[in-house]
């Protein structure tokens, strides 16, 4: 119990005192946007605009009837856009807030929910493509849909952990935000996000994807939005990621979490 003790109560203070990340989350949104007439819903249109000529496209690229390509696509760059984003930014989430841990004792998890937070909102705000894009296609859901929110919240007990565990590594070796970024770009087309699962499948079979726990954590997501079930391999896979993300994140941070501030 002693290993992770101060690790935990960091975390555990953080989320006792979670209106302040949502606060700050929320201020950041508002100054980002702060001279503009549509504000984070220029994110939203440009994301539609990708998803209707990726999908126009690739469906036609791939022959497959846009009825469903256009969902599929439409989740998926949604639900990216939230990992990736979120990804990239937490190799600076701690030298970003530089100011801010030197000058006040607040716990260090804060600041990771902060950004978490952030990508949440903007999330949010293009997850409206979804019921859209339904509505003109003549796309109903069905009850499977609430399956969305435990798949929704394991997906971000995920992206707390990675983000922890890489602001600890990026604030010590700064040249790891490029090598993210790298990965991040060669698992944008290794993860099904604009090619269905089934055509890889054909082709190489399953082990690619079940290697890949981004194609995990997206399917606990979007398959209740395609009134489809996600799989026990994608549910058991993600639990088994998150408990050991965590468990590895909080010896990390345990050990390091007093040198984050020195290493700004």
């Amino acid at each position: 119990m002693n290993l992770n003790k101060m690790g935990i109560s960091d975390v555990l203070l953080a989320v006792r005192n979670l209106n302040l990340p949502l606060y700050l989350a929320k201020v950041d949104i508002t100054q980002r946007y702060r001279r503009s007439s549509l504000g984070p819903f220029w994110i939203t249109i440009s994301t539609a605009v990708m998803v209707a000529c990726i999908g126009l496209i690739f469906g036609n690229l791939f022959r497959t009837p846009m009825n469903d390509f256009l969902p599929f696509i439409a989740t998926g760059l949604i639900v990216w856009n939230l990992i990736s984003s979120t990804i990239i930014e937490a190799t600076t989430v701690f030298p970003s807030a530089e100011a801010i841990i030197k000058q006040l004792p607040l716990p260090l998890f804060t600041h990771v929910l902060r950004m978490v937070i952030r990508n949440v909102y903007i999330f949010l705000h293009n997850l409206i493509i979804i019921p859209i894009l339904l509505l003109i296609l003549h796309r109903g859901v069905s009850w499977e849909a609430v399956l969305v929110i435990p798949g929704f919240l394991l997906l971000l007990l995920n992206l707390l952990w990675i983000s922890l565990l890489l602001g600890i590594i990026c604030a010590r070796f700064r040249d790891m935000t490029q090598i993210v970024n790298s990965f991040l770009q060669v698992f944008f087309y290794v993860t099904p996000i604009i090619w269905m699962p089934e055509q890889i499948i054909k082709r190489a079979g399953s082990f690619i994807l079940n290697i890949n726990p981004f194609y995990h954590f997206m399917q606990l997501v979007r398959c209740p939005i395609l009134n489809i079930y996600a799989t026990s391999t994608n549910w058991f896979c993600a639990l088994v990621i998150c408990f050991l993300g965590w468990t590895i994140t909080l010896a990390v941070f345990n050990k390091y979490r007093k040198n984050v501030p020195y290493w700004l």
